[in-house]
């Protein structure tokens, strides 16, 4: 077991290391000071997007959505939820399809909204379809203990 985590900062995508029993909430970048914990789930842009993609201590959720999408309206409070709770164990990510449309089609994205996690850049699993917060939390806890299993 390590006894740090390397973690990308949501704000300037720097490398920081975190020491293990720390909370990501307690956290700040050593270059531009700002806290490791968002609250809320990161903004992603193609540009930014392989610096959290392949993360290897905190998996990453990548919801792909659209604003014209009704699902995908209605899951955003739900998701933005659950990445506040979830900050510790899963780095939660917004991919907006029609603005970066590189993003979806790297990912074969055909539905919306449609999740992936990803750890280490691999993808570990997807899911379409609006959730409800305890299906969300289910299929994660179930994702993130067969990554654990196959790690």
């Amino acid at each position: 077991m390590s006894d740090s985590s390397i973690i990308p900062c949501p704000h300037c995508d720097t490398l920081n290391r975190v020491p293990a029993g720390k909370a990501l909430a307690a956290g700040k970048c050593g270059k531009c000071k700002q806290a490791l914990a968002l609250g809320a789930p990161l903004v992603l842009t193609a540009a930014r997007f392989d610096m959290h993609a392949n993360a290897r201590d905190l998996p990453l959720l990548v919801d792909f959505w659209a604003p014209w999408c009704g699902p995908c309206r209605a899951m955003a409070p739900i998701f933005e939820a659950e990445a506040k709770a979830m900050e510790q164990q899963v780095r939660f990510a917004k991919g907006n399809s029609d603005a970066e449309p590189a993003l979806s089609a790297r990912f074969q994205i055909r539905s919306i909204p449609t999740l992936v996690l990803l750890r280490g850049g691999r993808e570990m699993a997807r899911i379409s379809g609006a959730m409800q917060g305890s299906q969300l939390r289910a299929w994660l806890a179930q994702q993130l203990a067969a990554g654990h299993a196959a790690a």
